[in-house]
């Protein structure tokens, strides 16, 4: 199905009552985007130029950008958004929707394919958080994958800080001081997305997002393994947040899951190399 081309937020009703926003970009085929954070999706773009193949719909999450607050607080918990991805899914009219989800958008993407795994085609994940699904990241394996970055001239300081927020002990600052290795390069580019994508966050609503009951792994891990519609899985090469070893795992839990590590990327890797994010996801969604 074809939608007709958008340019402006647009507005639609939960089933809860919450209005909520998504925006669209581009012609061609819908690709519903849940963005991570949890957080409004304007720091996915235009996704490096997928826009030019596909027509992006960039749902902002309740409580989120354009989206309103919930009455219910406790309706940003993780599968209770479920819900409103199905309500967009109505509202667009699609029997069946491709989806796309970067980071912690991919924990409610999974969660989606679980419950409706009637209503979803392609599914691309791009560098996924693994809290749905219960894998674990080790620090060993942060570690390692953050001395790919020895060379960087802001490394000392990153990783010195990377180890403070492994033992617990790091302050905001810590926090900030690794955001290096989010960025495949923390250039100019990098720095302003970090800091628009810092001042977005809301942390009552991060935390409500993956409060007790959230998540229960081993029924999604039994639901995705049932899941039969093709699974696109993107890492980047030096992400620490999802490193392509256990992104690889991840894709062990599904029938039909294709794995592609990007070169040099980080965890926004259509920031790092637009023109090779865009090749492989608009290859694997046609």
């Amino acid at each position: 199905m074809r939608l007709p081309h958008l340019d402006d937020v647009t507005t639609f009703t939960a089933h809860d009552g919450t209005r909520l926003a998504y925006r669209a970009l581009g012609d061609g085929t819908p690709l519903i985007c849940l963005p991570g954070g949890p957080t409004d999706s304007e720091y996915l773009g235009d996704l490096g130029g997928l826009s030019a193949h596909r027509q992006l719909i960039r749902l902002d999450l309740r409580g989120t950008g354009m989206s309103a607050v919930p009455e219910d607080p406790t309706s940003y918990r993780c599968d209770r958004l479920v819900d409103d991805v199905e309500a967009l899914r109505e509202h667009l009219g699609l029997e069946r929707m491709d989806l796309l989800a970067h980071c912690g958008g991919a924990n409610l993407a999974v969660l989606y394919a679980g419950r409706h795994p009637e209503r979803v085609g392609k599914l691309a994940l791009i560098t996924p958080s693994v809290r749905a699904v219960g894998l674990t990241i080790t620090g060993d394996l942060r570690t390692e994958t953050a001395q790919l970055r020895r060379g960087e001239p802001w490394f000392l300081s990153a990783f010195q800080a990377l180890e403070r927020v492994a033992t617990g002990n790091a302050t905001d600052e810590h926090w900030k001081a690794i955001a290096p290795f989010s960025y495949g390069r923390w250039d100019e580019t990098a720095q302003t997305h970090q800091a628009a994508g810092d001042a977005r966050i809301d942390m009552e609503v991060v935390a409500a997002y993956g409060a007790p009951g959230a998540f229960d792994p081993d029924v999604t891990r039994a639901a995705l393994a049932r899941f039969t519609s093709a699974v696109f899985l993107l890492a980047g090469e030096v992400d620490l947040g999802a490193p392509p070893r256990t992104m690889a795992e991840f894709a062990r839990l599904f029938p039909d899951a294709e794995l592609v590590v990007q070169p040099g990327a980080g965890h926004y890797p259509w920031l790092d190399d637009a023109d090779r994010f865009v090749t492989a996801t608009a290859g694997f969604l046609g």
